[in-house]
């Protein structure tokens, strides 16, 4: 790797680590390559699509000429491995915030389990959460939530193209999904507890595709403090 091929274009795929934001982890890759490679002050990087802090997995930083490919890629579909627990709810969908409403489950059965989950499969209506980073009025929704104020959220349509290897171990149900650009797993995760009737929360969330790109092929190693590139 060289100065001359991350100006002219490169695509790193990383396997962002729990509590780490999307912009952190691209601002670490950024000091990384321009102390590393002498980059100019104005190097262009950029990543293709937000994972919460919640979440891990697969984030695709873009750098150079590349970057104009972050639009692209942001619009393909997405896979994630997913984990919820039901009979239980919390105001951020994820865990950020504590447990409210238990309610039994002892009359839920795998199979309605299941057929509830088949039912979000297709093209759906969906509320993000109240706790995103979507804009209302020029301020991020989660600011607004985190003041105490009332937040209304509009729905969205949003395709689910599947959900498989459906792992059912009450209370905890993982699954993994695919999805279009734009759909809110926590949102999904709500959405699903509400059908059941008793509540359910997100809490593990991993992106395992986007596109072509896996996670399989990611690294979290160029965040370690102590990797270092192989300039030339």
């Amino acid at each position: 790797m060289t100065a001359e091929e991350l100006k002219s274009g490169y695509i790193f795929l990383l396997d962002k680590p729990l509590d780490w934001t999307s912009f952190q982890a691209v601002n670490k890759m950024k000091y990384k390559l321009k102390r590393e490679f002498d980059l100019p002050k104005k190097f262009k990087i950029g990543h293709a699509g937000t994972l919460d802090p919640r979440a891990t997995g697969l984030l695709i930083v873009c750098c150079g000429k590349f970057t104009k490919k972050i639009p692209e890629i942001q619009d393909a579909p997405k896979e994630y491995w997913t984990e919820i627990k039901i009979g239980v709810q919390t105001e951020s969908y994820d865990t950020e915030k504590p447990e409210i409403l238990h309610q039994d489950i002892s009359h839920i059965s795998e199979e309605q389990v299941k057929e509830t989950l088949e039912k979000f499969v297709g093209e759906i209506e969906q509320k993000p959460p109240v706790y995103s980073a979507i804009k209302i009025d020029g301020e991020r929704a989660y600011n607004l939530a985190r003041a105490g104020e009332e937040v209304e959220m509009k729905s969205r349509k949003t395709t689910i193209h599947y959900i498989q290897d459906i792992n059912i171990d009450f209370p905890l149900i993982s699954f993994t999904v695919g999805c279009s650009k734009g759909t809110y797993i926590r949102s999904l995760a709500h959405d699903i507890g509400q059908e059941l009737g008793v509540g359910a929360y997100l809490t593990q969330l991993r992106r395992t595709k986007i596109g072509d790109y896996k996670i399989e092929d990611a690294t979290d190693q160029f965040l370690n403090n102590d990797f270092r590139f192989q300039g030339e």
